[in-house]
């Protein structure tokens, strides 16, 4: 099987990936949709992941959020893409800074299968326009929250998609995976 680089990302309805506040309160949902499947087991479909791609400020906040939920990302190797000298404290998460390109076809893809870039909304622009994703998973959360980070935010190229698969959960999260299209 080849490698593969899945942008994952969470929005509202709206589009907005983090409130200006970086407040994660609204990933908690009240909402039940009947007829959607329970959400799969986190920590099995984590063992599915073999190496994670984030920006300088997705990892911040990742960071932050640590103190008081564990590092969400376990002991899977973890790649945080800036130009800053950043506090490391974990063996599995690793600085890199340079041509994109060069990371994803020379470094990533010759050792792990199914790599996910897991933000920001800079970095997920930056594979789009260079081409080095294969896929996007977008779960929309039943909330418009009106203002905050986007996650397209002026792009500057259009793109086509092909569907693959809609899953609708309990939650009232819906996932749409869509392949990225490589002609133009």
């Amino acid at each position: 099987m080849a490698s593969k680089v899945t942008i994952h990302m969470v929005s509202s309805l709206d589009g907005f990936i983090a409130k200006k506040d970086n407040s994660v309160s609204w990933f908690e949902t009240k909402d039940h949709y009947e007829n959607g499947v329970t959400e799969e087991n986190a920590e099995e479909f984590m063992k599915t992941i073999d190496c994670f791609v984030m920006g300088s400020l997705t990892y911040e906040h990742a960071l932050e959020l640590s103190k008081n939920f564990g590092w969400a990302y376990g002991d899977v190797p973890t790649i945080v893409v800036t130009h800053r000298n950043l506090p490391i404290d974990r063996k599995n998460i690793e600085i890199y800074s340079g041509d994109l390109n060069k990371l994803v076809n020379e470094q990533l893809k010759p050792k792990y299968k199914n790599i996910w870039l897991v933000g920001g909304a800079m970095l997920a622009k930056d594979f789009i326009r260079l081409k080095l994703a294969a896929e996007i998973r977008l779960s929309v959360l039943p909330i418009i929250l009106g203002d905050g980070k986007p996650f397209f935010d002026h792009i500057g190229q259009e793109q086509a998609l092909h569907l693959k698969d809609v899953t609708a959960y309990k939650s009232g999260t819906v996932e749409l995976c869509y392949e990225i299209s490589t002609y133009h």
